[in-house]
């Protein structure tokens, strides 16, 4: 079955990022789509630059559990935000929510196989478990280009990746 959520991406190199923040922004944007996402951008009501201020980002990007912390103070008590498996965040998925997922060869200290990423967050939006399980992110851009949508296979990417989802609170 395939299963991808359709939401508005954003690029952490887009003009209204922060020239100082741009190379370190993935989680601040990756937390600023998926809160349009669930929200709308007119009830958040904040930029890219005020989602890395108050999570903390810095220049060498965001920590998993600053974004945790710092989410569920934003959210309060009425929303979840915690570290996920893989099963919880397909869950989330087929929930019409996305997960943040955070690629990290540093904290995981896995150099000795291939990363997609080497360090950087992106919202997990969609799977596909017809054959092998594929999982589909909204990619935060680059300098010289927009955000997109990417696939990959989880088995060659899940010695890295960590995922974190938001849900309300039932």
């Amino acid at each position: 079955m395939k299963k991808i959520i359709p939401l508005e991406g954003c690029s952490q190199y887009g003009d209204d990022v922060n020239e100082a923040y741009k190379a370190s922004a993935c989680g601040p944007t990756t937390a600023y789509v998926m809160m349009n996402h669930l929200f709308g951008k007119q009830l958040i009501n904040k930029s890219i630059n005020e989602f890395y201020d108050m999570l903390g980002g810095t220049k060498i990007g965001l920590f998993k559990w600053r974004f945790i912390r710092n989410m569920r103070r934003y959210l309060g008590p009425d929303w979840i935000v915690k570290n996920c498996t893989i099963e919880e965040a397909l869950a989330e998925i087929d929930a019409g929510r996305p997960v943040a997922a955070k690629f990290d060869q540093y904290f995981t200290l896995q150099f000795n196989k291939p990363a997609l990423f080497a360090y950087h967050w992106v919202p997990l939006i969609g799977y596909d478990d017809t054959a092998e399980l594929k999982l589909f992110i909204h990619d935060n851009g680059g300098r010289n280009r927009q955000s997109r949508i990417r696939s990959f296979y989880y088995n060659d990417q899940k010695h890295v990746l960590r995922f974190v989802r938001i849900a309300p609170r039932l």
